[in-house]
């Protein structure tokens, strides 16, 4: 009976001792694993600067150029609404001063009122007023001329904004592409013992500079297509508007064109 009750005690303390052992053991596993969460979550909360600079000296240099190239997109789209205003580029009150002008036959007057109000209308009126004493087709001539070369100053002052929405995704590409050449360098130099989670890590690193480019090439696209669509609407309402102030010049050379051909064709009787 001693011998068995010594057995039992044995077993027991070994029991004991077991279950202890498992329960620390589960105890160490779980905070382990609590751990290696809490450092995953903390990796998943990078912020802004955290993603700028891990990409090392190359990473940083692509992230600056883009917010360079967003910076100088905000500033070229301030810009022209400032300059492409209606307003500027077509004055108010310039059309009619020109128009009275030339019915009065002020040549000078004409050409000190468009020079009063430097702009897109003023420059075509000008073409015109220079060939009024020409005929009424070298003033159509000179103020088409006029209107195309001023159009393409126009176009070529917004075609900033068309090479900012094509080189920004092409500089958020290279970052992608140096960030992948990185993360499978990872992978040659661990000779394929890399984790999953360190590829993961600079992949979405390299994305970054993606949705850089494309955050700033999409609004560089859009605001090109919304001011070469107002410069348009501006150039023909400034050519129509031209076209009008001309009107009366054109009407007065056309009945003097009339009254000398019925003239020449209806001599006065001779007398004898």
């Amino acid at each position: 009976m001693i011998i068995m009750h010594d057995v039992f005690m044995t077993g027991g303390r070994f029991l004991f001792a077991a279950s202890l052992h498992l329960v620390l053991w589960t105890n160490a596993i779980a905070a382990d694993s609590t751990s290696d969460r809490e450092a995953e979550a903390m990796r998943g909360q990078d912020g802004f600067f955290e993603i700028v600079f891990s990409g090392g000296v190359t990473g940083f240099l692509i992230v600056m150029l883009l917010l360079g190239l967003s910076i100088s997109l905000v500033a070229l789209i301030i810009e022209h609404l400032l300059s492409l205003r209606r307003n500027i580029l077509l004055p108010t009150g310039l059309a009619g001063d020109v128009q009275r002008c030339l019915v009065a036959g002020d040549v000078s007057g004409a050409n000190a009122a468009c020079k009063a109000k430097p702009s897109f209308l003023s420059v075509v009126l000008q073409a015109g007023i220079t060939e009024a004493e020409s005929g009424w087709s070298a003033v159509e001539k000179a103020m088409e001329d006029a209107t195309a070369e001023q159009a393409a100053k126009l176009l070529r002052k917004i075609e900033y904004l068309s090479v900012i929405a094509n080189i920004a995704p092409m500089v958020g590409l290279l970052g992608t592409v140096f960030g992948m050449i990185f993360a499978f360098q990872e992978v040659a130099s661990t000779e394929g013992s890399a984790r999953a989670a360190d590829l993961a890590t600079g992949i979405y690193q390299a994305l970054v500079t993606t949705v850089g480019g494309l955050l700033v090439a999409i609004p560089a696209l859009a605001a090109f297509a919304i001011f070469r669509n107002h410069i348009d609407q501006l150039v023909a309402d400034g050519s129509h508007l031209a076209q009008q102030v001309f009107l009366p010049l054109k009407r007065r050379r056309n009945q003097r064109k009339q009254a000398a051909s019925t003239s020449a064709s209806n001599p006065p009787p001779t007398q004898t």
